[in-house]
């Protein structure tokens, strides 16, 4: 019978404890035990997925789990260069034996469990290997169930010290089961598409593997290159002599399994708490680790916690002790988020201001300058703690984060502000008022589901737009549920898609147009917030086509709105301004109008939705309408009749509105008519050091899970633009 595994060459000098089971030791290899026992069992199916080997071992099959084995030069034919070894043996055989190794390290002489502590006096040893002491904390809480599964675990870890445990085991569990026919033609077959279904969307990279075991090695370090593999889903490393793990696995976010334990770990770094996709995390048996950083309150998807046998364990404070024995790894890792102190993580640097250019100014002739802002401010229905566990109550408070926006919104000083995930009691309780003592008056509606369920509309979100009252007079408002206007085209009843995915939704856009009391432009400003929903792309599509087609409508209509009669600011304002009032611009067209269209589109770059918009157009049978039928929209295409960039594009590189621990996107736009608006500077991105050590929004720092942004404009003339004298009523005539 051939060997399940390739041997390859063997180097006896290289280890002296001839007899430990290793797989490149044909001599000194023990058979596997059948009941071996693993920390975590993989699913057998998985095994069995695939019918070809993950390494490179001219031909004989291997089982989809990375390992550091010694002999495995190459993963999937990735070369990984090998880690520089902390010293080096006088003899030393060829290094083509070495060159795929990740951690690769001289064995030590003992077994792998007595080289995986070697720093540990010697009481801590001979505890260590003769069991754990029956001390004061174990004989007051052995009957515990949260103490008695940290010995378990510790027990667990303990035992499985051998090389490579985990994929022995693994591959242990696949020589025994057997394919009932070929790959595809059974029902219970497990695709390649199985294999890799829990990462998360956030990874672009899929590979046939997604573990890797370097347990029992000796290992002082681990090649960095690992930590660009931010596929992996489990990395095991125990019985190793590992003093630390570098920031850069904060990288690692898609890890739900990290075995650290018995090693010689003297601290963790805060990158820790990136990895907010953890469900295990096993520090057991590392003596020397005193203490644990706040991060580890980030992880809150985390329902195993190993610290037996640390010395973390013995001086735990007590209220931390008591969150673990009364309700477990979740209470655990709860208190030390809600213990968090509020100077844990230093501010970010200030997002900077991108001045793309000057704008002269004169006594005479005042530039006809902007600044608007669009932010989705996270609803407080949208916000419980189930969804932003990572997140401390105090900062996720509502009362907490309105103030926070506010002082924001105060801080940025626009002229214009489009609000989205705003309910009707924060605008009629809160932001009105508040924003009215700012000089801004507002208009807002609400998603049509407030008309239906009573008393509780007050809490149902919609959007605000808000304007410096002394620089704009509104000539006039609109509001239109998206679903509602797709179902009033001409033959969309007819259309089942219609009616089944886009008129049951409830989401809405709002129009305000302004004028400038001083320079007599006007200006168009959108405010929407789309269907969220990555399987209802085509929903999304809709709803963005009929905005823009209302857009239309309304910019021609207003193309044809009379002067204005009267344009003082409806209160007196504490400012030196004196200027008068000027006649108002009429346009020709009403595409020729100044035109801001703000939201949360859900829909970045590359989408349909920003292509629609951005180029004018969209080709009918688009893929995102595959299978569906919306009439005309579907069939003939889309289009519109405005020039609209994002100022996002202005940034130089992928810009992040929308920052949580699932979904890191560009989702929120500032898109302007670039043949009457220049845009002349911009609000940067977020401190990208920062990022790197917080895992989502809201925090402290940032009250919402989207970012405010920010751009200022210049109003271009228009050629075809001409100022219309206009009745400013008796009040302001002039002698």
């Amino acid at each position: 019978m051939e060997p399940r595994f390739h041997q390859g060459p063997f180097y006896p000098s290289h280890h002296s404890n001839r007899n430990h089971n290793r797989a490149t030791s044909p001599q000194g290899r023990r058979p596997f035990a059948h009941d071996t026992p693993s920390p975590s069992r993989s699913p057998a199916g998985n095994a069995m997925a695939h019918n070809f080997g993950v390494y490179s071992q001219n031909g004989f099959q291997q089982q989809h789990m990375m390992n550091g084995g010694q002999n495995h030069q190459r993963f999937n034919g990735m070369h990984l260069p090998k880690q520089q070894h902390a010293y080096q043996q006088n003899q030393h055989h060829n290094a083509q034996q070495h060159g795929g190794h990740m951690g690769h390290q001289p064995n030590l002489s003992g077994g792998p469990y007595q080289s995986s502590t070697p720093n540990l006096h010697p009481f801590g040893q001979e505890q260590l290997l003769n069991g754990t002491r029956e001390d004061g904390l174990d004989d007051e809480f052995s009957h515990n169930e949260y103490w008695q599964e940290q010995r378990r675990l510790y027990e667990d870890s303990k035992e499985n010290s051998d090389s490579h445990q985990r994929a022995k085991t693994y591959a242990q569990q696949s020589k025994s089961l057997t394919f009932g026919g070929p790959l595809g033609a059974g029902g219970d077959e497990v695709t390649m598409e199985d294999k890799v279904r829990s990462l998360t969307a956030q990874s672009q990279h899929r590979s046939a593997w997604t573990e890797v075991d370097m347990g029992g090695q000796g290992l002082r370090a681990l090649a960095m290159n690992l930590y660009n593999y931010t596929f992996l889903t489990r990395l095991d490393v125990p019985h190793n002599q590992l003093r630390e793990f570098p920031a850069a696995i904060g990288q690692l976010r898609n890890l739900e399994y990290l075995d650290m334990s018995f090693n010689s770990l003297t601290n963790l770094p805060e990158e820790i708490g990136m990895l907010t996709n953890l469900k295990t995390l096993l520090l057991t048996g590392n003596r020397q680790l005193l203490d644990l950083p706040s991060s580890i309150g980030y992880l809150y998807k985390l329902e195993t916690i190993g610290l037996y046998e640390t010395g973390y364990w013995e001086g735990m404070p007590d209220d931390q002790r008591e969150a673990l024995l009364q309700g477990g790894t979740k209470a655990f890792v709860r208190e030390l988020l809600e213990s968090m102190s509020d100077d844990y993580i230093e501010p970010p640097r200030e997002r900077e201001w991108h001045q793309l250019e000057d704008v002269a100014q004169t006594d005479d002739a005042p530039p006809d300058t902007f600044r608007a802002v669009t932010y989705n401010i996270l609803c407080e229905r949208y916000a419980p703690k189930q969804k932003y566990g990572y997140v401390p109550e105090r900062y996720l408070n509502w009362p907490s984060r309105r103030q926070l926006i506010l002082a924001e919104l105060e801080d940025l000083k626009a002229d214009i502000i489009c609000l989205q995930e705003l309910d009707r009691n924060s605008y009629d309780e809160f932001f009105r008022k508040e924003l009215s003592l700012l000089g801004y008056k507002g208009y807002y509606a609400q998603k049509s589901r407030a008309e239906t369920i009573g008393e509780n509309a007050k809490f149902v979100d919609g959007c605000g737009t808000f304007w410096k009252d002394k620089t704009y007079t509104v000539l006039d408002t609109q509001h239109f549920v998206l679903g509602r206007k797709a179902v009033e085209r001409a033959g969309a009843k007819s259309s089942a898609d219609m009616l089944n995915r886009v008129w049951q939704r409830d989401d809405i856009a709002t129009v305000v147009f302004l004028e400038n009391r001083y320079t007599g432009s006007r200006m168009i400003v959108g405010n929407t917030h789309t269907f969220w929903d990555p399987a209802f792309r085509d929903v999304k599509l809709i709803q963005v086509a009929v905005f823009m087609e209302e857009l239309n409508k309304l910019a021609d209509k207003y193309a044809r709105h009379p002067p204005a009669t009267n344009k003082k600011p409806s209160w007196q304002h504490d400012d030196d301004d004196t200027r008068e009032p000027g006649p108002s611009l009429e346009y020709e067209r009403g595409s020729q109008i100044p035109m801001i269209v703000c939201g949360d589109f859900n829909s970045g770059p590359g989408s349909p939705v920003y292509e629609l918009i951005t180029k004018q157009t969209l080709d009918a049978n688009h893929d995102d309408f595959t299978g569906r039928n919306y009439g005309v929209l579907s069939n003939d295409g889309m289009s519109h009749a405005f020039t609209l960039k994002s100022t996002n594009a202005l940034m130089e590189q992928p810009f992040i509105t929308n920052y949580t621990p699932e979904f890191v996107d560009e989702l929120d736009h500032i898109f302007y008519s670039s043949k009457s608006l220049r845009p002349i500077g911009a609000l940067g991105e977020v401190d990208p050091d920062y990022l790197k050590r917080v895992p989502g929004f809201p925090n402290q720092h940032f009250p919402s899970d989207h970012l405010a942004l920010m751009a200022e404009f210049k109003v271009e003339k228009q050629r075809s633009a001409k100022a219309v004298e206009a009745d400013f009523g008796p009040s302001s005539k002039r002698s």
